[in-house]
């Protein structure tokens, strides 16, 4: 298990693209990310909200973005078609989290997996653990 860290994050190069998880929105944490100079945006922004998952996907390989969601269906996609991208954050037990509690959660842990994200990973971002997986799954 990596360790959190804290900070700002700021690497205003890096690419996000938050799909929606059907529990919360996260179009707080997005204003967050880019308060703190990562390339964030919400799928409801590409008009991407109501489509399938693979097309979420699709959009962010196209875009060289990696995907930040609460839904696990992202993972099993990658596992199942063996891509090596895009790259995908999983955050663990958003609900009843609070926005800024989620987006600091973001912050303190994307500049560590920075490197594991531009390779091709799927990471896993839980209160107490930091998981990375590098792509393809399988």
């Amino acid at each position: 298990m990596r360790p959190r860290r804290y900070g700002n994050g700021n690497f205003p190069y890096d690419r996000l693209h938050e799909a929606a998880p059907r529990q919360q929105s996260l179009a707080a944490p997005r204003r967050g990310l880019n308060k703190a100079g990562w390339d964030a945006v919400h799928v409801a922004v590409l008009g991407l909200r109501a489509e399938p998952d693979t097309v979420a996907m699709q959009t962010a390989l196209d875009d060289d973005r990696v995907l930040v969601s609460a839904d696990t269906d992202f993972g099993a996609l990658l596992a199942a078609s063996r891509a090596s991208r895009p790259s995908v954050v999983l955050v663990r037990r958003v609900v009843g989290r609070r926005v800024e509690a989620l987006a600091a959660l973001l912050l303190a842990n994307l500049p560590e997996v920075k490197e594991d994200l531009r390779a091709g990973s799927v990471v896993v971002i839980g209160d107490d653990s930091l998981r990375v997986r590098r792509l393809p799954i399988g």
